[in-house]
């Protein structure tokens, strides 16, 4: 038993062994055939890579072949530009020498022909002098004859003959001068009459005479009411805010609207109109509809002045000058209106320049332009003319219509025909029957003069005469015119009125104060 044990483990000791040696011998073989494949992988892999190697290098070779091909080409074009710039620099070279060397031959021919002339020319005065010598001496043997056989010397004898002379042009032209001023007198009374006729038969204008009230008419005498609001609040927030005097009488449907500033009455009027329009009629309503009124009668005036200048066909005339133009329709001069007026003359003007055949639109330039010194926004002391003339040098109208405006009335020199014919023009339009009413200018200056009294002094918001002049209304600001000085001010202004101006009747001054609190509520 334990043999057959001792036989086992034997053999079991002996399979081992030599299933260990077949492993390590078949471990041996595989290991071997991995090298072997890996050395073929290897020397396959370093053939491809050689293989590689020499179609890079190929490539490589090549692209440097062509980019030496290209490079080389390049730089063949730059040398052929170069050279062929320099062929072109040489042959303008050659051109401008050849074309030098004509020049200078043709100069030199030149030079030769004007030393030739030089030389002729010369020759020629030498000659001219030598024949002036001889008849100097020819003429001095001449009058030496003559003296010898007149006894008179040259002097003499040349004095006689100019006093011979002198005596029957003297006569002569006396003659002329005579008969020239009796023809001119008995043509030029009469063209002059006959071009001024004619002036004046071409120009037809109605002439209407300015007033200083307005007819604003009603639906029906409801309306009055309305417009006299509460115990007369009403019609005297419109007179306060406008400065006109309203006329509410038996006359049916009708109101009256007094007062001497066309442009305040022509406020009133609008404005009356609107708040009628709207239904709306109270202080503060009438307040701002007043304000929108007053800016839309401002830029009615230059709406006016432009539509007059195209009338007119005149161009290029400034804003300033236009808004002046349009400034006129709220002015008037002795009772005749300033627009109408400056309109009539412009086309007198053009008419008589024609006739004369003088720049019929300067003319008219000037004719409407001539009065322009009567519509300034401030006083002045300057006469109207010079003031007119001053506005149209200052916006650029030429010398000749500013002498026509300045001289109208003879304050300057006349220097051109323009300034007699606007004299003259200016004198018709207004001697029309009818035209102007002396009375009217004066009253409106009296009234004028009231309201600047009351502007002299300090704290004067607005003043308005009213009731033709028989009562001066004065609007004060609050902060600075307390009630004793409102008072104080009233004496003041009766005072100055009696001291400095002469009017008929009594002048009743009436100082207003009004204090406002405003808030707004947000």
């Amino acid at each position: 038993m334990g043999n057959t044990v001792l036989i086992i483990v034997g053999v079991i000791l002996i399979a081992g062994t030599l299933g260990f040696l077949l492993a390590k011998l078949l471990e041996k073989n595989n290991a071997s055939q991995i090298v072997s494949n890996a050395k073929k992988e290897a020397a396959n892999i370093v053939k491809e890579a050689k293989s590689e190697g020499e179609s890079i290098k190929k490539d490589k070779i090549l692209q440097a072949k062509e980019k030496f091909i290209e490079l080389k080409s390049e730089h063949e074009k730059v040398i052929l530009s170069r050279d062929k710039k320099i062929n072109d620099a040489e042959k303008r070279t050659r051109d401008k020498e050849s074309q030098v060397s004509s020049e200078l031959a043709k100069n030199k021919k030149l030079n030769k022909e004007i030393d030739i002339k030089i030389k002729d020319y010369d020759d020629r005065l030498e000659y001219l002098d030598k024949r002036q010598s001889d008849v100097d001496k020819l003429h001095a043997s001449k009058v030496q004859q003559l003296e010898v056989i007149s006894g008179l010397s040259a002097d003499d004898a040349k004095e006689q003959l100019v006093e011979s002379l002198k005596d029957q042009a003297k006569s002569d032209a006396m003659a002329f001068i005579q008969n020239a001023m009796e023809e001119a007198k008995l043509t030029a009374e009469q063209d002059a009459k006959k071009v001024i006729i004619n002036t004046i038969q071409r120009i037809g204008t109605e002439e209407a005479v300015e007033n200083c009230v307005s007819v604003f008419n009603l639906e029906s005498d409801d309306v009055k009411g309305r417009i006299i609001g509460r115990e007369g609040r009403n019609i005297r927030a419109i007179e306060a805010a406008t400065g006109v005097e309203i006329i509410v009488d038996d006359t049916p449907e009708a109101i009256i609207l007094s007062c001497f500033d066309s442009v305040r009455r022509e406020v009133a009027r609008l404005s009356l109109h609107k708040l009628v329009t709207d239904g709306r009629i109270h202080p503060a309503r009438i307040e701002e509809v007043v304000q929108k009124t007053t800016k839309q009668i401002e830029q009615e005036i230059v709406e006016v002045g432009k539509r007059t200048v195209i009338d007119l066909g005149i161009h290029g005339l400034h804003p300033e000058l236009i808004k002046a133009v349009g400034r006129m329709k709220y002015r008037s001069s002795y009772g005749q209106n300033l627009l109408q007026h400056s309109r009539e003359v412009a086309k007198l003007c053009a008419t008589m320049a024609a006739e004369l055949g003088i720049n019929p639109k300067l003319a008219k330039r000037a004719g409407l332009l001539h009065d322009i010194g009567k519509v300034p926004e401030t006083e002045s002391e300057m006469p109207h003319a010079l003031l007119g003339m001053e506005w149209a040098e200052k916006y650029g109208e030429k010398p000749d219509v500013c002498n026509a405006i300045g001289a109208h009335h003879d304050e300057i020199e006349m220097k051109t025909l323009l300034a007699p014919i606007v004299q003259v023009c200016d004198a018709i339009s207004g001697a029309r029957p009818g035209a102007r009413r002396q009375v009217l200018d004066s009253y409106i200056q009296r009234l004028k003069d009231l309201e600047d009294i009351a502007f002299g002094f300090a704290g004067v918001k607005k003043a308005y005469a009213i009731q033709a002049g028989r009562e001066l209304r004065v609007i004060v600001e609050s902060e600075k015119v307390n009630d004793e000085k409102a008072a104080a001010l009233s004496f003041e202004i009766s005072q100055k009125i009696q001291t400095d101006m002469t009017y008929p009747g009594q002048v009743k001054i009436t100082v207003i104060r009004e204090t406002r609190a405003v808030n707004i509520a947000k």
